[in-house]
């Protein structure tokens, strides 16, 4: 039997991820999008498989170098609907393809971008969320000599007027789109140059359609006042429904269509509330009710991967109406639960060590199909058998690569943070860890903060492993996962009982046998970033840190970033030119000067989140405090390169990393 090899930065080449599933109406296959990377080009292509669930190998349903996207099955399980840019590179469109055979038939011929889409429940209509091209580019592509030029000049009205990885907005708004299913032809139900409509689903009878939209005068100032809405589907006058302000984002209809389940929180501002489940009777006779409240518990996708991140799916009514399923997060893990409509009572349906994605049900709700993560496999298609809550595996994606490699061993620990708090953290060890040796670590922080770390496959965790690391990773408070005075923490106080945890889980990992104290390093990106920037500037224990698109100073930070403005509330909710005092005591520059830990710091050219400035910011700083640091920048990337960037130039960042630490904990230079 060959022996087993480490894992490369290179096997981000080799890695397939499954982007969504659907379970047929009959239970009896499933279709999922499998996405993968060419390495000549470095363009991702995605095609659609079937997977039988009683039997039989999974078979590719489509073919091609493009991206086939978020399939969905038509209510008689006949067709298959997706979204495709096989025909124009730029450009997606909705496709139909018959389940028994032949060929895909573009449905859409419209100008601009799809969001989500749905069947309606008679499957002859499809609604849309869908935004269209802005005239001031539909003009310019029809002249080949303007369209190769670009944009002359780019007017800002608005004040969210950039998103990262999408880059800056369209001036077009989202709206609300209904389209034949045989004709393709499309028909417009909302309108308006300033609102967005999104996240619509049909009611059971096919009559309505409820949405989310931000009805606020200027929406972008108060980006939190979301309301939901229910119009005709054949046209007509929108109704609000009574609901608390506060975000919103997933919403289904019971089955009787005489309330809505919505996912959301109570308040426009207060971030580290949990999301809750709540039901809004849709003739508005009773108060919305929070269902709930009982629960010290997130209904998110929260746990955190650079694979395949875990989808949240809108909550689904069980038949009868007395139940309501839904993801929750909760101690690194992703779950699906059921909540009793009538109290609030609350049922594991799968709540283990992983992290549940895309899920469905078939028409008798006899089955769901779902995709599940775990620390040693990035994702794969599974079922479950409701009344026995037996579960099967339907794929084996990645099977061959996943044998070549040996992966390390991780351990889970709880500990105890210097508050008496509880804290969950894990540890990676190298594949050929030796109790009896001792290793250089690297502690990992994770974004958000409103996020977690757990059961979900970390490729960059395993690539470090490789080389040598104790790689150790935990949740300190800030986070999501662990209830809302755990989130709260951090509020206001960015760098204080973060900080504090992630130094009593530096102090655990430094006093166990097999780490060496003295060759210890630190990274993390985003809010990440930041901690690692607030780290170097608090203490030397460190002895090298990568700070990845990192935020540095709140004060320039203010105005700049995708959030813009709205990046003030967690500190106090005070503009800058009001008071500077609590932006400028949570940045990290401002303790940069005695600052000696040797810094890599890493940032990409169009992050929109924590603009590029932040990162030069930080090496300037260290520059001039006389630490050893530098600088790597990747051209054309966002925010998300460590997720979703061009695959070279995510290599690329990991052998940076890599670089690094070999320097200065291994006393090394690797290429």
């Amino acid at each position: 039997m060959a022996r087993k090899r480490f894992i490369r930065a290179r096997d981000l080449y080799r890695l397939e991820t499954v982007t969504y599933a659907e379970l047929s109406p009959d239970g009896k296959h499933v279709v999922y999008a499998v996405q993968e990377v060419d390495p000549e080009t470095q363009k991702k292509i995605a095609h659609l498989w079937i997977a039988p669930t009683e039997g039989g190998k999974p078979y590719q349903f489509t073919f091609g170098k493009h991206v086939d996207s978020i399939p969905r099955w038509s209510p008689d399980g006949a067709r298959i609907a997706f979204l495709s840019n096989r025909d124009e590179a730029t450009q997606p469109q909705i496709y139909i393809l018959p389940f028994g055979g032949g060929e895909a038939r573009q449905l859409t011929s419209l100008r601009g971008d799809f969001d989500s889409f749905e069947w309606s429940p008679d499957g002859k209509s499809l609604v849309c969320q869908f935004r269209k091209q802005d005239a001031e580019v539909t003009e310019r592509e029809k002249d080949e000599k303007r369209k190769q030029l670009g944009v002359v000049a780019r007017r800002i009205t608005r004040l969210f007027y950039t998103l990262d990885g999408a880059g800056y907005l369209p001036q077009e708004r989202w709206h609300i789109w209904v389209v034949d299913a045989e004709t393709g032809k499309a028909r417009q139900l909302t309108d308006g140059e300033i609102h967005d409509e999104v996240s619509p689903r049909w009611s059971p009878d096919g009559a309505s359609i409820a949405f989310f939209s931000n009805r606020a005068p200027d929406p972008d100032r108060e980006p939190g006042l979301v309301d939901l809405f229910v119009i005709p589907a054949a046209g007509g006058e929108l109704r609000k429904l009574e609901t608390p302000p506060g975000e919103k984002l997933a919403l289904s209809w019971s089955p009787d269509g005489r309330t809505i389940a919505y996912v959301g929180q109570a308040s426009p501002k207060d971030w580290w509330q949990n999301d809750r489940l709540w039901l809004v009777p849709v003739e508005g006779n009773t108060p919305p009710r929070c269902l709930t409240a009982a629960h010290d518990l997130t209904f998110m996708a929260a746990t955190l991967t650079d694979t395949a991140e875990a989808l949240l799916m809108p909550p689904v009514w069980s038949h009868d109406g007395t139940r309501l399923y839904a993801q929750a997060s909760r101690y690194g893990g992703v779950g699906l639960y059921a909540v009793r409509v009538e109290d609030g009572a609350l049922e594991p349906v799968i709540a283990g060590s992983e992290a549940v994605g895309a899920w469905s049900f078939d028409a008798a709700q006899t089955r769901l199909a779902y995709l599940r993560s775990t620390f040693r496999d990035p994702v794969q298609v599974w079922m479950l058998e409701v009344a026995s809550r037996e579960t099967w595996q339907l794929t084996a994606l990645n099977a061959k690569w996943l044998r070549e490699v040996t992966l390390g061993e991780i351990e889970e620990v709880w500990f105890k943070g210097p508050a008496g708090n509880d804290l969950q953290g894990w540890i990676l060890t190298p594949p050929d860890f030796d109790p009896a040796k001792r290793y250089p670590s690297i502690m990992e922080i994770h974004g958000g903060p409103l996020l977690q770390y757990g059961y979900s496959f970390m490729h960059e965790f395993y690539y470090l492993a490789a080389q040598g690391y104790v790689v150790y990773f935990c949740n300190p408070r800030g986070g999501q996962g662990y209830g809302e005075a755990h989130a709260k923490a951090i509020w206001g106080a960015w760098g204080t009982a973060d900080y504090d945890d992630l130094m009593a889980w530096a102090d655990y990992a430094a006093a166990l046998p097999y780490i060496d104290p003295e060759r210890m390093g630190v990274t993390g990106g985003s809010y990440g970033g930041y901690m690692t920037a607030w780290i170097i500037g608090h203490t030397t224990r460190f002895q090298a840190a990568v700070a990845q698109r990192c935020v540095s100073n709140l004060i320039s930070m203010w105005g700049t970033s995708d959030f813009n403005w709205t990046f003030q509330e967690p500190f106090g909710d005070q503009p800058p030119y009001v008071s500077i005092e609590n932006l400028w005591a949570c940045s990290p520059l401002r303790y940069l000067g005695n600052a000696k830990t040797p810094t890599l710091v890493m940032h990409s050219e169009r992050d929109m989140r924590c603009a590029l400035e932040q990162g030069q910011q930080l090496f300037t700083a260290l520059k001039h405090a006389g630490a050893e640091a530098e600088l790597v920048i990747f051209p054309e990337e966002s925010h998300g390169l460590s997720r979703g960037g061009r695959t070279d130039r995510r290599i690329a960042r990991l052998k940076h990393i890599r670089r690094w630490f070999d320097q200065h904990l291994m006393g090394e230079a690797q290429g």
